[in-house]
């Protein structure tokens, strides 16, 4: 559960810091970059929350 957090809060940073650097730059290919790691960490995450939900369920 913890190595969850913190992997979920280091690409959280990742991706704020692409954003950073594409309003710091003006190259698109940071924001989607930032777009990109944001995408799947909430997917990740989504699907984390998913399977403790089922869990409790079940």
């Amino acid at each position: 559960m913890l190595l969850f957090r913190w992997t979920v809060m280091l690409l959280l940073l990742a991706a704020g810091v692409c954003f950073a650097f594409y309003v710091g730059t003006g190259q698109a290919r940071y924001r989607q970059w930032g777009l990109v790691i944001l995408k799947w960490t909430i997917l990740a995450a989504l699907g984390f929350f998913g399977v403790l939900v089922l869990e409790r369920l079940l």
